[in-house]
């Protein structure tokens, strides 16, 4: 009980600390639809499972254990949030196009997007990792070790789609959408904010 209850209440703690995830899911929320919103929450979801599961086969200590492969880990990732962003920063006034800006997303590929953006997101990797060598038992049975990744999967899956019905909600997306090049500006800012954050930060985990 000890052991479910830390993992519980360090997943909702990681969760809803803002990072990447909260930045996507907002911005595809408030730029495109709730639709790609929640897809995107989904994806998130999706891309914690490929944490999980590196972890639950083994791999994950080796992460914990090398320090070249973190760093790679963490450079594949930092590149493709500035790549994000870059996109993002590229954003133009409502006046200079025609009147949708933004390229509306397919349903894959929205799904696509929120599942890159996590299973390439190292704090993910180091929230994964280290729940279960520190707080999981190694005597813990494999099958409700299967079980809490699925409550993290599904615990992302519900945070980030709340925050998308949150952003897409009529009254806010109007308000904000009269500014969205701003918005698509800031939100790449933060992207790249992260990305270099993470690039720069390559001796430490």
């Amino acid at each position: 009980m000890p052991e479910l209850i830390a993992v519980i209440t360090i997943t909702l703690l990681a969760v809803i600390s803002p990072g990447p995830d909260f930045a996507m899911v907002t911005r595809n929320s408030l730029m495109l639809s709730r639709r790609a919103g929640v897809l995107t929450a989904l994806g998130i979801g999706l891309g914690v499972l490929v944490h999980v599961t590196y972890t639950l086969v083994g791999v994950g200590l080796l992460i914990q254990q090398s320090l070249w492969l973190f760093n790679a880990i963490k450079l594949i990732g930092a590149v493709y949030l500035v790549y994000l962003g870059v996109k993002m920063l590229r954003a133009k006034p409502a006046g200079a196009l025609a009147d949708s800006v933004v390229a509306p997303l397919s349903d894959a590929a929205a799904l696509r997007t929120g599942f890159l953006t996590n299973a390439l997101n190292p704090k993910t990797t180091v929230f994964i990792v280290s729940l279960f060598m520190q707080v999981v038992r190694p005597d813990t049975p494999l099958a409700v070790q299967i079980g809490y990744g699925a409550f993290i999967s599904v615990a992302h899956m519900a945070w980030f789609t709340l925050v998308a019905l949150c952003f897409s909600a009529g009254v806010v997306r109007d308000r904000l959408l009269a500014v969205r090049h701003w918005i698509d500006r800031a939100f790449g800012g933060l992207l790249v904010g992260f990305g270099v954050l993470l690039a720069v930060a390559r001796g430490s985990r």
